[in-house]
């Protein structure tokens, strides 16, 4: 059995578990998912963390030692959490505060330069296509390969512009 699965057997005894495991960072919660099983088998004593978690299914004294031993863990992940979380408010604070024009500017900067590049890249397809009908399979073809770069850069302005609403509602 995975690491992953067996701590998402321990999360319905160890309630905030489940924050941890779940999400798309994949590496950060095979981390914490092998923490878990190691506190599970040192409360229970197995050496597997199958047997731990069927320990600690039969034994309702286990699961509240189990919940005990992994506040230790949790309250360690929150404030690494809240040091990231930190670490990344400075740093807007640090782009908000700046007096350099570009610092300040680089989400509108961002957004002209994709509108363009949009508008651009739309404009010539659809030329392409009136221009040269019979190429217009290979010419959709080519533009759906384009999907994942559009995705990105849409999906970062689409931060940005949420963010600058945000910003500029706590100025008012």
């Amino acid at each position: 059995m995975d690491p992953i699965s067996i701590a998402l057997g321990l999360a319905q005894f160890v309630p905030g578990l489940i924050r941890w495991v779940s999400g798309d960072d994949q590496s950060k919660a095979a981390k914490v998912a092998e923490t878990a099983i190691n506190v599970a088998r040192e409360v229970t004593g197995k050496d597997s963390g199958e047997a731990a978690l069927a320990a600690i299914k039969d034994d309702p004294a286990l699961a509240l030692a189990l919940q005990k031993a992994w506040m230790v863990h949790d309250l360690a992940l929150a404030r690494e959490e809240t040091r990231q979380l930190a670490e990344i408010n400075a740093t807007m604070r640090v782009e908000a505060a700046s007096t350099d024009l570009y610092v300040r500017r680089w989400r509108p900067t961002f957004g002209y330069a994709v509108a363009l590049t949009w508008t651009a890249t739309m404009g010539a397809v659809s030329w392409a296509i009136i221009a040269q009908p019979v190429q217009a399979p290979t010419i959709i073809t080519a533009l759906v390969n384009t999907s994942p770069i559009w995705g990105i850069a849409l999906g970062v302005l689409g931060v940005s512009v949420v963010k600058r609403s945000q910003d500029k509602k706590n100025k008012v």
